[in-house]
């Protein structure tokens, strides 16, 4: 019985961190892509009218 719990916890643990892992780089993505949005609405500042 607590051979199953323990293979439970296994299959959790490796869970966990493989979507540690995912939620890491789409976190960076995420951050690049602000970082490039920024900067063209920086670049194209002066063609924007109100």
């Amino acid at each position: 019985m607590s051979e199953k719990i323990y293979k439970t916890m296994k299959h959790t643990g490796g869970f966990s961190i493989a979507m540690g892992i995912v939620m890491i780089v789409v976190a960076n993505v995420v951050g690049i892509c602000s970082i490039i949005n920024g900067a063209v609405l920086l670049k194209r500042k002066s063609d924007i009218t109100f």
